[in-house]
């Protein structure tokens, strides 16, 4: 009997420390079921596309988004616990810049299969929240994508020549006029919406649902 197969397109951003625990319970939802095949999509979104390529100071960005320290380190201290629950060790401190994710992004585009993609999008979660590595920088780019079986000279031409940055930006845009306010988004079998790094077992059921009602059709 062939195994039933559910895409989920996951909406995040790179620089968002909510999409990378939504990550973690995607994963663990995914090993609820045992009888489906999840195949995941990464889309891009960008949180502040104001920012410059090169990034900016991260002090400085995070007064101007929460107004100062303190609140900054309240918001925080929440998702550091959150973090947590799902073995993610948050190293915000260690964070020096706070990067424009569009070249992320079409990183991730030029990842041409989900596991490469999952590869790619992993590592770049990881040297940004827990190594702290500036994601503005092409250099540690072009080694995430050697690290994830990519040609990185390739990607370093790429990246010098805005490759598919207009195609990156049409992608973000289709996804706010779809109504993706906010990231994490998981949009499952092209028909259903999950917003927000929901339980695991609430991600689970909304792909087993997916699953029913398309086997049911």
């Amino acid at each position: 009997m062939t195994r039933q197969t559910i895409t989920v397109d996951v909406v995040s951003d790179v620089m968002c420390p909510w999409c990378y625990i939504g990550k973690r319970r995607l994963e663990k939802a995914i090993g609820l079921i045992n009888d489906l095949d999840v195949t995941v999509h990464w889309r891009p979104f960008q949180l502040d596309p104001t920012l410059p390529r090169e990034g900016k100071d991260r002090e400085t960005y995070l007064n101007e988004k929460f107004g100062g320290p303190e609140r900054a380190a309240g918001i925080y201290s929440n998702i550091r616990q959150a973090g947590e629950t799902e073995d993610l060790d948050f190293q915000f401190d260690k964070i020096e810049v706070s990067p424009n994710t569009l070249d992320c992004h079409r990183l991730i585009r030029w990842a041409k299969t989900p596991e490469t993609q999952e590869a790619v999008v992993e590592r770049l979660f990881k040297a940004y929240f827990i190594d702290g590595e500036n994601l503005s920088d092409d250099e540690v780019l072009v080694r995430i994508a050697q690290e994830a079986g990519m040609d990185g000279e390739r990607v370093r031409e790429s990246l010098r020549q805005e490759a598919d940055m207009v195609a990156t930006r049409s992608e973000i845009q289709q996804a706010q006029q779809i109504g993706v306010t906010g990231v994490p988004c998981f949009i499952i079998d092209n028909k259903y919406a999950v917003m927000g790094a929901e339980a695991a077992s609430t991600l689970a059921d909304a792909i087993r649902q997916a699953a029913n009602e398309r086997a049911g059709s």
